[in-house]
């Protein structure tokens, strides 16, 4: 599945494609900075990291694709640490006009200390990660999005303590963000049961590589079997943004809606989640979107703090924890 392991071996990079690629001890890392980082700033009152440990860095975001929480997250939070962003869309650079990959990313590496792709195709990360000499933060590509992840992560364990030995529940479309979600399961060591429709199904890779790790990774194709007792719900869009609108698979989907009915199937203060943007009234009901389970707004907000962990980890260097411990 990943062709940039090699890559990354040989170069000793930073970077963050996937989160197979990284170990347990060192995501759990980046999240609990991220987390001290959150509770320092809440204390000052004051969004600014105080010692700006970033500060002189540039952090280039290569938006192939419309982005709200990914471009503002990503720039706010490199703000906040003394950093800079700047946007770099593909039809206002050359590789528009046909420069290639591995020259722009090439080029890219002299310019700024790291980059954020956000991009429709697999193979355009994979190539500027190869070529770079700084470190490449996965966005989103069709295969995964595991920012999303580490935010998703952070949020129950503010409302519920620590994820591992937890039941979580996928409903609905075994996209990209269902396969972070099982990678996230494994290294996290929570487990996870996804109910999809069997055309829409995760890709089996990652359901054999989550098996072979001793992930707890099972797959319905009935909502109620993989909610019942789960301690967190999770679904996405039904049409994500790589996908035509079909009706044959919005007829697919329609009996994976999570509705209130669903969620009286999970755990006793199940929590919902929903990486944005919602289509409420398709993949969830305006009762569990808008109820006190759904915590939607905090996972988005998050996905702010996790990715300052992550930021820290890509370019603090080797004391890039401590800079979670600032006072």
């Amino acid at each position: 599945m990943n062709n940039l392991a090699p890559v990354r071996e040989q170069t000793g990079i930073r970077h963050f494609i996937d989160l197979r690629d990284l170990d347990a001890s060192t995501l759990r890392a980046i999240i609990d900075v991220g987390a001290s980082v959150k509770r320092m700033q809440s204390r000052r009152k004051f969004p600014l990291h105080p010692k700006q440990p970033l500060a002189g860095r540039n952090l280039g975001l290569m938006l192939e694709k419309p982005s709200t929480r990914t471009r503002i997250s990503f720039e706010v939070g490199m703000g906040q640490l003394g950093g800079r962003t700047l946007i770099l869309s593909p039809a206002d650079m050359q590789v528009g006009r046909g420069e290639s990959l591995a020259d722009t990313a090439r080029v890219l590496s002299r310019f700024l200390d790291a980059l954020v792709v956000r991009t429709g195709d697999v193979e355009t990360l994979r190539e500027l990660t190869r070529w770079s000499s700084i470190p490449v933060i996965n966005g989103l590509t069709p295969n995964s999005h595991p920012v999303q992840i580490l935010a998703d992560i952070m949020t129950f364990e503010e409302h519920r303590g620590p994820v591992a030995g937890t039941k979580w529940a996928w409903v609905g479309d075994g996209n990209n963000v269902a396969t972070s979600l099982i990678e996230g399961a494994v290294r996290f060591d929570f487990s996870l049961d996804l109910a999809t429709p069997p055309s829409l199904a995760p890709r089996s890779e990652v359901l054999d590589w989550a098996r072979r790790e001793g992930g707890r990774i099972r797959l319905f194709h009935d909502p109620e079997d993989a909610v019942k007792n789960a301690d967190c719900v999770v679904t996405d869009t039904w049409t994500s943004m790589s996908d035509t609108d079909s009706e044959e698979r919005l007829e697919a989907l329609r009996p994976f809606q999570v509705s209130k009915h669903l969620m009286s199937q999970a755990a006793s203060g199940a929590l919902f989640m929903h990486c944005l943007p919602a289509h409420v009234g398709e993949e969830v009901s305006s009762e569990v979107f808008e109820s006190a389970a759904s915590v939607v707004f905090d996972e988005a907000e998050n996905r702010l703090h996790a990715q300052k962990g992550l930021l820290l980890w890509c370019l603090g260097g080797k004391d890039w924890a401590s800079a979670g411990l600032a006072s």
